[in-house]
């Protein structure tokens, strides 16, 4: 016999978490650069002595490595969220889903974030 006909709303429900996958993506690619981009403003302020005494020399560093947490642990939370959803969604349609290239672009950003996160801390890499 032929295959099953296409659920279409389970094809536009399932896009739509993936959207919603990209939005949270977006974001935390946001927090991730913008904390990284402070640590790096403020680092070349220090190294040409242009930053006053005032401004704790941590205090640009850990900013910094506070927003890419943050953007990090955003992205986990709707990762998760994204499988649960869909694990939902297969099991209440009987259906089931492939593999889209959002979560396995969120999964690299994640790791981008581990790695920026590492050089903040540590000045390990070659940023």
């Amino acid at each position: 016999m032929g295959a099953a006909p296409l659920d279409l709303g389970y094809e536009r429900t399932r896009l739509a978490a993936d959207r919603t996958l990209m939005a949270w993506i977006r974001t935390s690619v946001s927090l991730i650069s913008f904390g990284f981009s402070i640590y790096k403003f403020f680092q070349y302020l220090q190294e040409t002595k242009v930053a006053t005494s005032a401004l704790h020399h941590y205090a640009p560093r850990n900013f910094g490595a506070a927003l890419v947490a943050v953007g990090m642990f955003l992205l986990v939370v709707a990762i998760l969220d994204y499988y649960l959803f869909l694990k939902k969604l297969s099991r209440s349609e009987g259906q089931r889903f492939h593999i889209s290239l959002t979560p396995v672009a969120a999964i690299i950003l994640f790791v981008i974030g581990v790695l920026v996160l590492i050089n903040l801390m540590f000045r390990i890499g070659p940023i």
